[in-house]
């Protein structure tokens, strides 16, 4: 029934939004209206009249365009229909580029079917939708600058470190894909907002890594660099291997065995052995360090006799790399973990045992079995493939 009396304004708030359940429509004024689908889905909706015929034009989901924002929004086409325009032809015109929630979602949708992690499923639109949508999710991505990332991330860059690491790189992720579909031209701005914000607290328990994304790049510049042979056979193997690099340096002839590395437990940080899968990379690396030693002792011998190379070696390399400030060698344990929950769908258990950390979670530690050798064979693969294929 067409409502009599006088026309509302302003009518929605936020609060009786979220109490609503009912499905219908619920006018705000001047033609906006919440519209409750039988979902339980709630958008928004504009109403008018075009050129003389009655049109209703979608302004997004409540998830993404806040009641102020559809107000405005309503506002703005309100005006362009009063003048004569076609608000129509407008957002239709700009439904061809995606806004942030709606390239984020697709992005999403594409990786589920590779994700077997629930709960990881589940974080990584979450953290988005909770700390990237409030700042990004309305913008068209081709309008996305550094200093829109910038203010999504600041209020969680020194309270919540981690997960600001992980909301930049899946807003990386999601703009990446918009560059790649034709949305966005300009380079991802993700890059350099690290540069306007302050550095984080405890950086001592935290090395510094590169984006996993960038591993690649940097495994073929070690390849073409000027460091001596071993140093760039063993840094590689540290990266392929995901290993702390003084079990690295210290590897010797006599822990390997065909394609498997198995580490003693005087030699590990949790004082218990591992069995590492090698990969064809590794090997192919090992057979070429026989040539820089007899076969017996250390893989990887310095230049003293009987010495292992020294364990400023990575950081020599680095430094002639240019990346000294920013990486670490052990920090491609960090990025090896990044691509891990980003690319995989490897349960969180495999990559803390591939990593040899102590699994902390009880319920977690108690269901597991064995070394899960065979599943984290496939993971280094995966990895393996990743590094040499991108």
């Amino acid at each position: 029934m067409k409502r009599r009396g006088r026309h509302p304004v302003n009518e929605l708030t936020v609060l009786r939004i979220k109490s609503i359940k009912e499905p219908g429509r619920y006018a705000d004024g001047n033609g906006l209206y919440l519209v409750v689908d039988k979902s339980g889905a709630k958008r928004w909706m504009l109403r008018t009249v075009v050129r003389g015929r009655r049109r209703d034009i979608g302004l997004g989901g409540i998830q993404t365009v806040s009641l102020a924002e559809a107000r405005e929004k309503c506002s703005e086409l309100l005006k362009k229909a009063k003048a004569g325009g076609d608000p129509l032809a407008q957002r239709r015109s700009e439904k061809a580029i995606p806004t942030f929630a709606e390239a984020a979602a697709t992005v999403h949708q594409q990786h589920v079917a590779t994700w077997k992690n629930k709960k990881h499923t589940a974080q990584w639109i979450n953290t988005l939708t909770t700390y990237a949508f409030p700042t990004l999710g309305s913008r068209a991505v081709n309008d996305i600058e550094t200093a829109h990332v910038l203010a999504a991330l600041s209020p969680i860059w020194l309270s919540k470190p981690e997960t600001a690491r992980r909301v930049s790189q899946r807003v990386r992720t999601v703009l990446d894909w918009a560059k790649a579909a034709g949305f966005r031209s300009s380079e991802n701005p993700v890059a350099g907002v690290a540069k306007g914000l302050p550095r984080q607290p405890d950086r001592k328990k935290h090395h510094a890594a590169l984006p996993f994304e960038e591993v690649p790049a940097f495994v073929r510049s070690l390849r073409a660099s000027e460091n001596s042979e071993p140093a760039k056979l063993a840094f590689e193997f540290l990266i392929l291997t995901a290993t702390r690099t003084s079990e690295v340096l210290g590897l010797d002839w006599n822990e390997l065995s065909q394609d498997v590395w198995t580490l003693p437990a005087e030699r590990t940080k949790p004082k218990r052995e591992l069995r590492i899968p090698l990969g064809g990379r590794c090997q192919e690396i090992l057979r070429t360090a026989r040539q820089f030693s007899d076969g017996t002792g250390f893989v990887f011998p310095g230049q003293k006799q009987g010495q292992p190379l020294s364990n400023m070696v990575f950081l020599m390399a680095l430094r002639r790399l240019g990346l000294q400030v920013r990486v670490t060698g052990h920090g491609f344990r960090s990025s090896f973990t990044d691509w891990a929950h980003e690319r995989t769908n490897s349960p969180h258990v495999v990559i803390e045992m591939a990593l040899n950390h102590v699994i902390k979670d009880k319920t977690e530690a108690a269901y597991r079995r064995g070394d899960l050798f065979e599943k984290r064979r496939q993971l280094m693969r995966s990895w393996e493939k990743f590094v040499h294929h991108n």
